[in-house]
């Protein structure tokens, strides 16, 4: 059995999947884990799905039985809540210095980052965050807002339109009746999710018809469920920290990208923006 999540290998198995069987991956799939933590009979009447399907299912993933399946879920939801006084559970081996082993754990991550976010995917988002025509509203959690401003603040730099949302939910009604159809929310949300986040996308994706894009780690944000496009990017370096390594370098090539696809465009603002942040600290140094 692979030693990744659930979502995992329904994903990896789905060329596979009968039409009964993609009915039921979509349930378990638009509500995961929960949908997989209800009885067994509850998710055959709210899928259409028989039981005996259900359970020939779960087999084809490699499970002894939905009991077996449901363990499994649970493990995962209980990892999605750990804090960093149970992530350092024991003293861990470090590979030569400090500072090169803990590279070198960076560096593991992005390298699996890079094979798990497909390029058509990348281009997709890419193509989205940089449509003149599509406002573009950025949000992160309580620490991982630190991944959004780097996406926010070099976009405006590349385009007009593009707004950081502040953390504060009251202020959230503005924005939200700011975005029209095809606008994009794109949002930052690891373990340890916010329901307030959850609660922003669902909105923008079922109130104003937002695309929702969502940067989560690969337990899944409660907030995917919403989302037009979902990137899920390893977190685990072995340390008593979460890494937002590889959020940071995705949110570094996903700006990149936008700015090189018409440099000659976007240099003309960069300039002009360089230009006026210049003066702005030659008249701060003068005061």
């Amino acid at each position: 059995m692979s030693h990744g999540t659930i979502r995992d290998l329904i994903t990896e198995t789905s060329q596979a999947l009968t039409g009964t069987e993609r009915k039921l991956s979509t349930t378990l799939l638009s509500d995961y884990p929960f949908a997989g933590l209800e009885p067994i009979q509850v998710l055959a009447d709210r899928t259409g799905v028989s039981s005996p399907s259900i359970s020939r299912f779960v087999s084809k993933l490699g499970f002894q039985g939905y009991q077996d399946f449901q363990r499994k879920l649970i493990q995962e939801l209980k990892a999605s809540q750990r804090s960093p006084i149970e992530l350092m559970v024991e003293e861990r081996e470090v590979d030569g210095s400090f500072l090169g082993d803990f590279t070198k754990r960076a560096s593991a991550l992005m390298d699996e980052m890079s094979n798990t976010i497909t390029d058509a995917q990348f281009e997709r988002v890419c193509s989205l965050v940089s449509d003149p025509n599509r406002r573009v509203f950025v949000l992160g959690g309580r620490v991982s807002d630190l991944v959004a401003q780097h996406l926010s603040r070099h976009l405006k730099r590349l385009r007009d339109d593009v707004f950081h949302m502040e953390s504060d939910p009251e202020t959230w009604p503005d924005n939200l009746l700011r975005m029209r159809g095809k606008d994009v929310l794109f949002v930052v949300d690891f373990r340890r999710y916010q329901k307030s986040i959850d609660d922003l996308a669902n909105l923008a994706a079922n109130e104003r018809k937002a695309n929702v894009v969502v940067l989560t780690d690969k337990w899944m944000s409660p907030s995917v469920a919403h989302a037009s496009e979902t990137l899920a990017v390893p977190v685990e370096s072995g340390t008593v920290w979460d890494s937002y390594a590889a959020g940071f370098t995705l949110m570094e090539a996903i700006m990149t990208r936008v700015a090189e696809t018409d440099w000659k465009k976007h240099s003309r603002r960069v300039s002009s923006w360089e230009a006026l942040a210049h003066g702005r600290q030659e008249l701060g140094n003068d005061s």
